[in-house]
């Protein structure tokens, strides 16, 4: 089986499953604001070019 990560999110939230939050952003100035609407105080950037 071969999934993306936002369905295996999805899959992994319908059995009840915790799963850490995350943002889509386009450009890097958008991060900090992306950043600052998720809990905690440690993030992580995962680039996909």
């Amino acid at each position: 089986m071969n999934i993306h990560e936002y369905q295996a999110k999805a899959l992994l939230r319908s059995y009840g499953a915790p799963v850490s939050d995350g943002r889509a952003v386009l450009k890097a100035e958008e991060a900090k604001t992306a950043a600052g609407a998720l809990d905690g105080p440690l993030w992580v950037v995962k680039a996909q070019i």
